[in-house]
């Protein structure tokens, strides 16, 4: 199979149960830890593709931070956003995970699975 990554946050019981769920079938990710390294604008443009989304459907928008930079202000381009994401890596919903050209947001957690059919 082609190389899985995971973007991954240990303290996200919605992560690690995605990781969970692929080392039960005996997958190991290589696992970015994304606060403690976050991605680039490059990388997470090239996320962005992968999973078909808009900067804003990648936003953890019940985050406390979001509001507080008024990031559901609809005059914010995809620009402005991924550059909130790459200062505040808090805000990319997670886990993501990539195997080859595409991408998944498991939320929930079952959701990595489609990519493995």
């Amino acid at each position: 199979m082609t190389d899985m990554i995971l973007y991954h946050n240990p303290r996200c019981s919605k992560s690690r149960g995605a990781l969970e769920l692929l080392e039960a079938r005996g997958l190991q990710p290589r696992v970015v830890h994304y606060l403690e390294t976050p991605p680039s604008a490059a990388e997470l443009r090239e996320l962005l593709g992968k999973l078909g989304y808009g900067a804003r459907q990648l936003l953890r928008s019940g985050e406390e931070l979001y509001k507080e930079l008024d990031l559901a202000d609809p005059a914010l381009d995809d620009e402005a956003l991924i550059a909130a994401m790459v200062l505040h890596p808090r805000l990319i919903e997670r886990p993501i995970l990539v195997v080859g050209a595409k991408a998944v947001v498991g939320r929930p957690p079952e959701r990595v699975l489609e990519l493995l059919a």
